[in-house]
């Protein structure tokens, strides 16, 4: 069943600019800007009572569609969190027997990960635009992951990882790689 209009409102927090254009979300704050698009949505955007609110609505949804209206506030509240937090994921280096060997290049926006698994292979992974790496000073074998978008961020995160993936042995006894092990908004640690 279709349901005629449902719509959900969100609050804007003070020194956010939020500019909507065409499906096309736009988030200023005090970190950068970021925008995201949501044409692929059959969704309504309004910016109400002089930008403090932000209402979305669909109009004859059905159910996946009403339940769209959730997401795009949830996206819209991470990159809000990004301009003004912004995200910093933790990742470990896990191995049981040889050392794995990182270094940072490239001004902290790509990786080398030698001394996996005892390979001689070099993996070297580039960071997406607007993501930092730096090796933590407080714990052995850290890296951290800092950026304004999540979307950027994870995809880093799950692209090191995804670099130290073992193969042609059993993985259950092989464990080694590089994992995620915290996620959080930078203004966590301070």
């Amino acid at each position: 069943m279709k349901t005629i209009l449902s719509s959900q409102t969100m609050d804007i927090p003070d020194g956010i600019t939020v500019k909507v254009k065409a499906k096309i979300v736009e988030v200023e704050g005090p970190r950068g800007k970021l925008s995201r698009n949501f044409k692929h949505l059959n969704l309504d955007f309004e910016l109400i009572e002089g930008g403090k609110k932000l209402k979305v609505d669909a109009w004859f949804g059905s159910r996946k569609a009403t339940a769209s209206i959730r997401t795009a506030i949830s996206h819209i509240q991470n990159l809000i969190t990004g301009v003004t937090k912004g995200y910093r994921y933790k990742m470990r280096f896990v191995y049981a027997h040889f050392p794995i060997n990182a270094s940072i290049t490239n001004s902290n926006t790509s990786i080398e990960i030698r001394n996996f698994l005892g390979e001689k292979k070099v993996r070297k992974v580039d960071m997406l635009e607007g993501v930092s790496i730096v090796r933590s000073e407080k714990v052995k074998d850290e890296l951290v992951l800092d950026g304004n978008d999540i979307e950027l961020v994870s995809r880093s995160a799950a692209l090191i990882n995804q670099k130290c993936h073992v193969k042609n042995k059993d993985i259950r006894k092989f464990l080694d790689g590089i994992y995620v092990s915290e996620k959080g908004s930078t203004a966590d640690d301070q």
